[in-house]
């Protein structure tokens, strides 16, 4: 006796117009097909790699796509449908060859219609297991036009100069609350600083914000300034927080890297920058690896500039330094990383007002004691960037 079990989910498609956020609705179906009453089916798990974001846009028609698809049991079909988001209408769908295994990647170049278009990849498996998965990419004028509006950046920072355990610092509220200003005033920021917090209260603030919601293209600025310290026995580096210990050799009072990666990766912000002015930053990247990006404006409009920059997921960070320390500077001066960061961000990102990573970085190569680093972590998409866009 075969029984058939349906299980409904609903997924939110959208589009963007040029004045607001339009929201569609559309029920997908997850099937679970059983030969016999007692066994148990699993459907398969699709992983999106590009887009990576569910709501993104392009000022290109033509898009790659790219996805993994895994299942208990092999695979027995994977289909791409392409559609229009306006009307819901599907305009046509391809078979993607199936190699009888549990595990596929999916690889495709489409070409998508001017306006809100929906990619959805369906995967079914031998035991009638099928799950959707969907991608909204809005193309053309409204992709560009999008971009001015309902937008937010907001910046948080962690600024510690006072400590329990410690020696006191003399710079980094001062440095926070100046480049704080800088976004306010000069870019429209919406900003918080928190001072002298200790370990609970960053990680409540960084859960706050991880249950904000945000529009898929708001940005998020995360800044931390205080001591830090890097474990050679744990191979792991560490924010210091106000309460942490100095001679903690568990290091359960301290802020790992590898959390604060993993906090800051799972806030639903789709484009994050994190800045890091501690000793041994450059350890939030297992491989101390630095990246550099290509502002690529070209002949590009401002418009088209950004919608091209805030269609890829953002997980960005820049350090002071490595794995070593960083100088805080002198009491009525800011640290070296931030007098060179605030005079990157007074210089409005020129002609344009659009100030990219790529720009920045020129400025904090010039800082003599250390050796700044950037480059990405969690799920940042290749492509991104962060921009600071200046007020008119």
């Amino acid at each position: 006796m075969k029984t058939t079990y349906a299980v409904m989910f609903v997924l939110l498609t959208g589009y963007y117009s040029a004045t607001s956020q339009e929201l569609r609705t559309r029920t997908n179906e997850v099937h679970l097909s059983m030969k016999e009453p007692r066994s148990r089916t699993s459907v398969p798990v699709i992983t999106w790699i590009s887009p990576r974001m569910e709501f993104s846009n392009s000022t290109e028609n033509l898009v790659a796509i790219e996805a993994t698809v895994q299942s208990d049991v092999p695979l027995k079909s994977i289909k791409i449908i392409l559609g229009d988001n306006s009307s819901g209408a599907s305009r046509g769908q391809k078979n993607v060859t199936v190699e009888n295994s549990v595990s596929q990647i999916v690889r495709q170049k489409v070409t998508l219609t001017e306006g809100s278009n929906y990619i959805e990849i369906v995967a079914e498996n031998i035991n009638g297991g099928t799950v959707s998965g969907v991608r909204n990419v809005l193309v053309g004028i409204d992709a560009i036009s999008a971009v001015s509006t309902n937008r937010k950046d907001y910046a948080l920072f962690f600024a510690t100069d006072n400590y329990d355990n410690w020696s006191d610092l003399v710079n980094p509220i001062y440095d926070a609350t100046t480049i704080a200003n800088e976004l306010k005033e000069k870019y429209g920021f919406e900003i918080e600083v928190v001072e002298n917090a200790n370990q609970e209260d960053v990680l409540v603030k960084i859960k706050d914000y991880s249950k904000r919601n945000y529009k898929p293209q708001d940005q998020l600025f995360i800044f931390f300034a205080g001591h830090g310290q890097f474990d050679e026995g744990f191979g792991e580096g560490y924010v210091v927080a106000k309460n942490s210990l100095e001679l903690d050799r568990a290091k359960t009072t301290y802020i790992s890297h590898s959390n604060l990666r993993s906090y800051i990766n799972n806030i639903s912000c789709n484009h994050i920058l994190l800045t890091m002015d501690v000793c041994f930053g450059g350890t939030l990247d297992p491989a101390i690896a630095r990246a550099r990006a290509s502002d690529g404006k070209d002949e590009l409009t401002n418009n088209e500039f950004l919608a091209r920059k805030l269609s890829k997921k953002t997980r960005r960070y820049i350090t002071s330094g490595g794995k070593e320390y960083v100088s805080d500077g002198i009491v009525g001066k800011h640290s070296p990383f931030a007098s060179r960061l605030i005079e990157a961000l007074k210089s409005r990102g020129g002609e344009d007002g659009i100030l990219t990573m790529s720009e920045i970085f020129p400025y904090l190569e010039k800082i003599k004691q250390n050796e700044p680093r950037s480059g990405s972590f969690g799920d940042d998409e290749k492509g991104s960037d962060f921009v600071f866009v200046a007020k008119q």
